[in-house]
């Protein structure tokens, strides 16, 4: 694929990190051996958010077993499963005070139930060691297994996010392992089997979809019970990754906002440098949680 060059806009540069805390967030994630996604997929975001002791953790290893094109993770052989992962992610929510925290994988096909399981190990840890921590968990497909979707369900987190990234159209170019239709089933399937928990998905803009097919996607979105929305825009990591077709302007973004409002989204995050996980404490002050004494309460803490 050939990447024609656009100069960046003025509204896609990102803040600048707060020295102090960045170093006390790659310390600490370094000590604990643990992986994010803020740096294998290069967000534009990980200055800032590092900055503010804030990280998205990336479990099940660094190395995905799909072949998607807009992606930066690596895409080799997978590594073993690290028993040691979910307590020392937990641990890192304690030590940096989190009130909000994701929790995000590679995809693991290799694996029987896809991951699923330590998925729940994890969600487990974090609430035993951070009881009052909102827990936000963003899935593979589990190549549409709803038992190994039930595992994740059963360990209730407070949101479970699935991102389509992009229209059907483009998923032979985009995710040609992924089927639309089956992520969309997952996030149904998480309301069939847990109604309290919050359901979540994300799309990039820029990669040649049409206004026409992001509004009818969003609508299927809203057909399969999706509370949470958040749109970006796609950079494209390198000149191999999928070409940048157009930088979409923040007007158009807006717009898809009040639209994606009007269509019944509870939160909906839309602007170019937005990504599933950046800020996403935000969108659970919408609801308010419930903490382990049953209380229920906003979420004013630190986010991820």
């Amino acid at each position: 694929m050939t990447q024609q060059f656009q100069r960046k806009p003025d509204w896609l540069k990102g803040k600048a990190a707060v020295g102090e805390n960045r170093k006390i967030v790659t310390d600490l994630l370094k000590k604990l051996n643990l992986n994010t996604v803020c740096n294998e997929a290069s967000c534009p975001n990980r200055a800032e958010c590092f900055g503010n002791k804030t990280a998205a953790f990336m479990i099940l290893g660094s190395r995905c077993t799909r072949n998607c094109t807009f992606c930066n993770v690596t895409k080799e052989s997978p590594q073993a499963v690290d028993p040691h992962e979910p307590e020392h992610v937990a641990q890192a929510v304690r030590e940096m005070g989190l009130a909000h925290v994701v929790v995000t994988s590679v995809t693991r096909d290799d694996l029987a139930d896809g991951g699923a399981e330590q998925f729940a190990k994890t969600i487990r840890a974090i609430k035993n060691n951070s009881a009052k921590t909102v827990i936000e968990v963003l899935i593979p497909d589990f190549q549409g297994s709803i038992d190994a979707l039930r595992i994740v369900t059963d360990a209730h987190p407070h949101i479970i996010n699935h991102n389509l990234e992009t229209v059907p159209r483009l998923y032979p170019e985009v995710r040609p392992m992924a089927d639309c239709k089956q992520s969309l089933t997952l996030l149904k399937n998480v309301k069939q089997l847990d109604g309290s928990i919050h359901t979540k998905s994300g799309i990039m803009l820029g990669l040649g979809e049409t206004k026409e097919e992001v509004l009818d996607l969003l609508r299927q979105l809203r057909e399969a019970e999706c509370e949470i929305l958040t749109i970006g825009q796609y950079l494209p990591p390198s000149k191999q990754h999928h070409p940048l077709i157009e930088y979409v302007h923040p007007d158009q973004f807006e717009e898809y906002r009040i639209a994606a409002e009007e269509m019944g989204f509870s939160y909906v995050a839309s602007s170019p440098l937005v990504r599933s996980s950046y800020q996403a404490d935000k969108a659970i002050r919408s609801f308010g949680t419930q903490s382990e004494d049953g209380e229920s309460e906003g979420n004013d803490g630190i986010s991820i």
